[in-house]
């Protein structure tokens, strides 16, 4: 399945930037992020299953690829689209890159066949965890997260600006937000590996992500610096969400189906968030709306941190029931 996922994403990202016409491109585009979604939801699984000791570290590394595949191509491809080729040139290197990722997966598929053949497993849904309090926790934790995450990607620089800020600081701010995801995901996947009880974590990310909120709603030029930290220190909520999918479970199957519970949960609220601000914004004329609501999704983070964070498995409460 990651093999099929990976082709799917160097397929689409390369045949996309060959069409013309915008029906095609924009099916190509399907294609290329169902394969990537899918290698989000199974790589985690990958890990438990083949590397369950050393899963804090490759899920760093996980998280440490995820950070950078959203970061460095928005900062290249601007230039790129100013090559022979222009945009199509911009677009399709991703493309042939993914296809470079997709060899390391054909050996590992062709070694495992021939050790294990091709023997199915006990089935893994979204359905098999969904009766689990942690499992539901972790999906609001991360949809939450993933819904500021969005937001701030997307809005931040135009609330900076439209506060009174100048474009090139809202720019420089937006780089620093950016940037603190490398640390973050360096340092929580470790963190969660060696935290029995992460809720006080929890409650920190929620007092920040309300405060960061809070704080370019009431008084956006007190400092913006402080503002944009806090909200940047919430996000560490990410790489800690993340690393819990594999903390959390002991069967790879239960992995398989939290991951897919969780991630397929976050980014409808990551999809969903910034149309929903865009929407409030353009109703009320103003950015107070928007700002209260993002910060008081903060108690649906403390919520859904709290019922994943502390200690035990998802698998226990299956077995219970």
């Amino acid at each position: 399945a990651l093999t099929l996922g990976a082709a799917a994403a160097a397929i689409g990202l390369v045949a996309r930037s060959l069409v013309s016409n915008q029906v095609a491109f924009l099916a190509l585009s399907v294609l290329a992020l169902l394969g990537a979604g899918m290698g989000n939801i199974l790589v985690p699984v990958f890990i438990k299953r083949f590397y369950p000791r050393r899963q804090s570290v490759l899920m760093m590394v996980y998280v440490v690829g995820l950070t950078t595949g959203a970061t460095v191509p928005g900062l290249v491809t601007p230039l790129l689209v100013s090559t022979p080729g222009g945009w199509r040139t911009a677009l399709g290197i991703w493309g042939v890159i993914s296809a470079v990722a997709v060899v390391p997966w054909v050996v590992l598929t062709v070694r495992e066949r021939r050790m294990t053949g091709a023997a199915m497993g006990p089935r893994s849904s979204i359905l098999s965890v969904i009766r689990s309090r942690r499992a539901l926790g972790l999906a609001l934790f991360f949809g939450i997260q993933s819904m500021q995450a969005y937001v701030t990607f997307g809005w931040l620089a135009q609330i900076l600006r439209d506060s009174g800020v100048s474009a090139s600081t809202a720019s420089l701010l937006l780089s620093y937000y950016s940037a603190l995801g490398f640390p973050a995901a360096l340092i929580m996947p470790i963190v969660v590996a060696r935290s029995r009880d992460l809720r006080p974590f929890v409650v920190v990310f929620a007092i920040f992500l309300a405060t960061g909120f809070g704080g370019l709603w009431l008084a956006p030029l007190w400092s913006p610096i402080l503002w944009v930290t806090l909200i940047s220190v919430a996000g560490f909520s990410f790489p800690m969400a993340l690393a819990l999918i594999t903390a959390r479970t002991r069967d790879p199957h239960v992995t398989g189906g939290l991951s897919g519970l969780t991630q397929s949960v976050g980014y409808i609220f990551s999809g969903l968030g910034p149309l929903l601000v865009g929407i409030l914004h353009e109703a009320t004329g103003g950015w107070s709306v928007p700002l209260l609501m993002i910060a008081g999704s903060a108690v649906f983070l403390l919520l859904g941190g709290l019922a994943i964070a502390r200690p035990g498995y998802v698998d226990d409460d299956l077995a219970v029931r």
